[in-house]
């Protein structure tokens, strides 16, 4: 059968998360159901990282494989036609090799998460950023987002609902910037720890405000220990933006 590989942009707000959830809505059960009605097959679709509810994606990586003969641009534009009105849309459809896997093959993933630093609330952006009204100094956050560059433990950014083996992770690159109100923080790795972006965010955003300091950081990623976590981010402002593949 020929396996597709899927490029997928969503709108998390109205799932549970990408992954099947018996209580609600996922982003992989909506994708699976319009497989099904353009070929009649159940069809698993895989994907290269498992969002949180309420988090978006520019460019999630997934793939599935249909016995029907169909080409990668008919497949496309038939799953886009069949997701409608959820908005989710598969932006890229191509043919790979039989035992190329959308998480298994993948070596790399990069997420974007965006804080809009105003005191007026939200309007197009409300669910898709999280304001923060007080100033936040973003030079200051990304000297300290260097701390947490590199191989650590992360059991202090780490959900107590994360099913990974093991809290130590590389973390290739985390860097922060200002674009005007928005303040962007850009996290790069080759797999991340269940809330891990998210609860290095909130720490940096404390950092941001002078509340912390990147000792204090740093003291935290020392703690080894969840209680020492100062903030985890709300979901609206994180995105999955790319996987890397050989």
């Amino acid at each position: 059968m020929p396996r597709f590989r899927l490029t997928i942009e969503f709108d998390g707000r109205p799932f549970m998360g990408w992954q099947r959830q018996s209580h609600g809505p996922s982003v992989q059960q909506a994708i699976e159901r319009a497989a099904t009605r353009i070929t009649g097959e159940t069809a698993p679709v895989h994907a290269a990282g498992r969002t949180d509810a309420g988090v978006h994606a520019l460019g999630m990586v997934a793939h599935v494989e249909l016995a029907r003969d169909i080409t990668p641009f008919k497949l496309m534009e038939a799953l886009n036609w069949h997701l409608r009105p959820d908005p989710i849309a598969v932006i890229a459809c191509e043919t790979v090799a039989d035992d190329w896997h959308a998480r298994f093959s993948c070596i790399g993933r990069a997420y974007l998460y965006r804080i809009v630093n105003r005191r007026a609330p939200l309007t197009l952006e409300a669910g898709r950023a999280w304001r923060i009204a007080a100033p936040l100094d973003a030079d200051a956050m990304h000297d300290a987002a260097q701390a947490l560059v590199g191989l650590h433990d992360f059991t202090t950014f780490r959900s107590v609902a994360c099913q990974s083996a093991s809290p130590v992770k590389t973390l290739d690159r985390l860097a922060v910037r200002r674009d005007g109100d928005a303040v962007l923080v850009e996290a790069a790795a080759r797999s991340f720890l269940h809330h891990q972006v998210r609860s290095m965010v909130g720490c940096l955003a404390l950092v941001g405000q002078g509340r912390w300091s990147r000792a204090d950081l740093l003291e935290a990623l020392e703690a080894r220990d969840r209680q020492a976590l100062g903030l985890n981010a709300p979901p609206d402002g994180l995105y999955f933006v790319t996987a890397r593949y050989d």
